[in-house]
Order: structure tokens, then sequence, then C-alpha cells
């Protein structure tokens, strides 16, 4: 029997087409994309996709994962680690919605990731036959676009456009629905070819040189500027755009969570993150600045605290590639549409070259007060019980912030967000706009798919592993090596924290019971380790990391101990907390 692959090759006439079913058509579209993993989960209504699928093992590798779900966060994972797009596959009904959590993730994130989904014979749409769910409308608000294919000849053109939509101007989710039927039938396939340009849609906005120069004049006339970054410019390859920019114009830069790594933690003009729990200094300073340059970020709440209270005394610049995020939150003195690929070189000619040595030394003040009123205690804590900032501490001793760190979403996250030393690019993985309880575990997988050479250590909370913890088996089966710590203070401790400042410590369902976290890891074949004694954290650690394969280490942490600084909720970012 002549496998797919075959009847491709044996072509005699490729100008002219060779009849292929729906389902090879689209494998051969995902290997001319440069597709190397997919994630998914098989089942009735994919059916075709997946039997096509066992000819093509040679160029596309599959990864069995446990849940739906966590298909879709390693797929988020791998893009975030690779920059290339993820790809998942997932069957119609449950397992179509069961991927909405992480396109809704992925789409606040601006995450570029291509789902397949199958879904029931075309002539039995909207008859609720078995496992038939619309699943066209109920991603439509959590993708950047979707499209439902019931002819087989539409496949190549839709894949096409779904992988130039993801990945193109702001990245996101694209969702295509294929019926059974499309994925049985046969057509003339003429090649894949992909796709540059789409009429109605403009994935980059024109740079208007005009808004460059009136920002340049700013900047330079600035006596203290202040550079606020995010992932956009890691979206946008312009780390090093980036880098020349703030270190000929001299300006102090602080970050967003999702743009951690863009420069190392320790380059004189990174003064640290931004936001609820970020540092002293760049909350306290941004209402203190003349002028505000907002590079590939989206002022998030988070990030903000009260609008009517942030930086009104300073002029904005706002470099963003989505003129939808311009004047969204933060009224802008100067817009710069476009990529920051394209924007920050321009700009970087028109600024001159400073030192606000002064203002810089202003942010070094409040680092001190922070590192006297909370950093010294929680890295190097005189307390009995481990921290999780002496964790990351220890973790970075070992690391030298070379590795992929991804995280899950609670206080284990903003600590290891603020403390995890990071020296290259794409190397902090977390959920952002969501905050995704069940990311990391699966994240880490398609992250360590997605870069094979680094370390890719997963930090998770002892509430939010248990979200995704089947996706051990994943680990189980294709022999992926991550590392797992798992931060367990015995509470789901960001609300904790939450219930005893301002609910007068009314733990309401807060003390969460969890398992014996390293018999579970031996079930699925995984060694792990669990201590709860500051004399074993440096060789638990060193252990893990020389381990060969995934290894789980569970690290037992204060109950109560809280993440500080903190904007309160309602707050001025000057209004900051250090206890």
């Amino acid at each position: 029997m002549e496998t797919a692959q075959q009847e491709v090759l044996t072509a005699k006439e490729p100008d002219t087409g060779i009849e292929l079913t729906g389902s090879v058509a689209l494998l051969e579209g995902l290997v001319v994309e440069g597709v190397d993993t997919i994630f998914g989960y098989p089942g009735g209504a994919i059916m075709p996709i997946y039997d096509a699928l066992y000819d093509y093992s040679d160029k596309l590798k599959h990864i069995l994962v446990r849940h739906e779900q966590g298909g879709i966060h390693a797929g988020q994972g791998y893009a975030r680690s690779s920059g290339k797009v993820g790809v998942v596959f997932a069957t119609s009904g449950p397992g179509a919605t069961n991927l909405v959590t992480g396109l809704a993730d992925a789409q606040l994130d601006s995450t570029p990731v291509v789902c397949i989904t199958g879904q029931v014979f075309a002539h039995l749409l909207g008859t609720d036959a078995f496992q038939e769910i619309d699943v066209i409308n109920i991603t439509s608000p959590v993708t950047k676009w979707n499209y439902q294919i019931t002819d087989a000849t539409e496949i190549p053109e839709v894949l096409a456009k779904a992988f130039h939509i993801a990945r193109s101007g702001r990245p996101g989710p694209v969702l295509i629905d294929i019926t059974k039927n499309a994925q049985l039938q046969k057509f003339n396939f003429k090649g894949y070819t992909p796709c540059r340009h789409i009429r109605s849609y403009r994935p980059k906005p024109i740079v208007r040189k005009e808004y460059v120069e009136q920002a340049a004049e700013l900047i330079n006339s600035a006596k203290k500027p202040f550079v606020l970054w995010g992932q956009g410019v890691i979206l946008g390859n312009a780390e090093q755009e980036f880098k020349a920019f703030i270190e000929k114009s001299g300006i102090p830069s602080a970050w967003t969570i999702l743009g951690a790594g863009v420069i190392p933690n320790d380059h004189p003009l990174n003064v640290g993150m931004l936001g609820m729990h970020g540092n002293y200094g760049p909350n306290v300073l941004t209402n203190e600045c003349d002028v505000l340059i907002a590079i590939g970020m989206r002022f998030d709440d988070r990030v903000t605290g009260r609008l009517d209270k942030y930086a009104k005394q300073a002029k904005v610049i706002h470099l963003d590639i989505d003129p939808a995020e311009i004047d969204k939150n933060v009224q802008t003195t100067v817009p710069v549409w476009g990529d920051c690929k394209e924007t920050l070189p321009l700009l970087t000619s028109l600024v001159e070259t400073k030192q606000h040595a002064e203002w810089l030394e202003r942010f070094k003040e409040y680092e001190k007060k922070e590192i006297d009123a909370l950093i010294r205690e929680e890295l190097f804590p005189t307390c009995e019980e481990m921290t999780m900032g002496e964790v990351i501490q220890s973790l970075n001793e070992l690391t030298n912030g070379d590795a992929v760190i991804v995280t899950d979403v609670g206080q284990h996250q903003m600590v290891a967000c603020r403390y995890a030393k990071l020296n290259h690019t794409r190397s902090n993985i977390t959920s952002g706009g969501l905050g995704t309880m069940g990311f990391a575990l699966p994240a880490a997988i398609g992250a360590k798919f997605g870069a094979l050479d680094r370390q890719v250590v997963a930090i998770i909370g002892d509430g939010g592993v248990q979200m995704n913890i089947q996706e051990l088996g994943t680990i189980m089966q294709s022999g992926v090596d991550v590392k797992i710590i798992i931060l367990n203070n015995q509470f789901l401790g960001m609300v904790r924290q939450w219930q005893e400042l301002f609910n007068e410590r009314r733990y309401s369902f807060v003390d969460i019971t969890s398992p014996d976290f390293v018999k579970v890891a031996e079930g699925y074949g995984i060694h792990g380790k669990s201590i709860a004694k500051r004399e074993y954290l440096k060789d638990a650690l060193k252990m893990m990391l020389e381990h060969e394969g995934s290894y789980l280490l569970e690290v037992m942490v204060k109950k109560e101990n809280n993440v500080f600084p903190m904007v309160p909720q309602g707050c001025s970012v000057s209004e900051i907390r250090l206890a």
C-alpha cells in the first residue's frame, strides 16, 4: 500500500497537481510552513488527519498530551521559547472546547498558535450530532481569526492564511475547524504556497516618521525620561535595537513580566520590574518622570494601578504595532505606530547620546530601600522556614541565568519574576494577561521542545500544579527533559495573601491539601525528592539540574509569607507598600 508521502513524491506532473485527501494536503502544508512538532489528542472527528499523520512521522513529531488544555499550553510554551508558531490538534466537541482557556491565554499574551480541530460531517452540522459543537462561535472572542472548512479544496489557502495571521503583526491564536468529509475528500492538490499578503489584513501600520521625530524631540529635552518595555520587543525580535536605543539615550528602563529577559537583569540601565508586585523605584518614579516611553507594552491594569493617578505629570510616547493599544488606557502625547524592529532604529538615530546619572541614582536609592526593607530577608532569610525567594536565589547560582524559567500563576510566579536571573531573551514564560493556573507544567513541556539546547525549569505552586498534573504522563511517554520545582506553602497563596491583607485573615477555602507529589511523579516514572530544611536546598537543586531526564523537586516553604512590594488594588503606583 502506497503511503500518503509516496503519493506526493511519485506525482508525475506536479504543475498539474495530484489527487490527495484533505488530510494529506493539510500535513503537506504544515511541512512547508516549517512545522516540526505538533501537540495533540486524537478523536473520532479528526481521525482521518491522524491516519495521514501515521505516514509523516519522519517529518512531523507528534506529542500525545493527556488533555487538550495541556496541548494548547504546550503549543504556547513552544511558541514562546522558539519564536515559531505552535501547532495543536484536537477533535470536535469536548476536545475543541477544552482548547478555549488556552486560546484566551494566547490571545491576551499575543502568542502565535494554530489549532486544527476536527468537526462532524458537513451534512450533520446544526443537527446536534454526537460531539458536534459550534466551535467557531465559541472561539471567535478568543482567537485572532478562525474559519470552518467544509470542502477540502479550501485547505491549502486557509492554512496558509492561518499561519500568516498567527505570526504576523501582533501575533495571536488561530483556529481552523475541518469537517470530517473535507478531511477524507480527494481533490487536485497543486502544491502549497505560504501566504504573504491578505488584502483586507494589514499586520503592520505604516510608520509615520513625523511622529518618530516628535518623540525624539521630547526625549532629547527630557530631564527625567523613563522607558517601560514589554513583550512587544521580544515578539518583534528587536532586542538588539532596544539595547542600542537605551544605551545611546541613557534612559533607565523597567519591564513588564512578559518583557523580562530582553536585556540581562544586571544591565546598568535595567532598573527592575513594573507592576503590582514590581520593584519599588520603577513604580514610585513612574509618577515623577517627565517623559514616559512605552515600548511594546499595553498599560495593563496590573502595571498602571489607578489610571486617574498614573503618570499625569509626564508626556507619554507609546511605540506599538497594534494601533488599538494607543490611547486605550493611557492618553498618549506622541503615538509611534509600527513594528519596534523598524521604529526603534529610526528613533535611535535621532536621539542624543546622554547619561542621566542623577536620575538613575534615584532608582538606585529606592532599590537600596527595597533591599533593606524586604529583599535581603526574602533571599537570605533569618527565619527557620525556607522562603520562595531563597529557592530562586539558589537556583540562580546554579543556572547562572541561562535557563528558561516557566512559571504558573500565584505567589511563586511573582517571586520568580522578581528574582530569577535572566541573561537571555525568551527565558521567562508565564501566563500574563489571563493568569491561568495549570499553565506551567504543559508550557514547560512545549518550551523544552522549542528550545532543546536549553535547560527548562518549571516553577509551580502546590495549587496550580494539580490543575494539569496529568501532563506528567506526557513527560513519561515523550521522554522530554523538564525540571519541575513545586514551591509548596500548603495554601492557595496569593488568594490567602489578599484575604490576610484585605479580609481580616478570614481564610476562606484556601487551605489546600495535596498528594505526595514525589510518589505521584514516581508513578509516572519521574524521579523526585521533597525537602523541608534549608541545609538540603542547594544539594537538592544541584541533583535536580544534573539528573538525566525530568525531575520533580518539592520544596516546603513558609506557609504565610507575603509577596511585597504590593500596589493594593484601587491605589496609585506611587502608593506601593513595602510591607
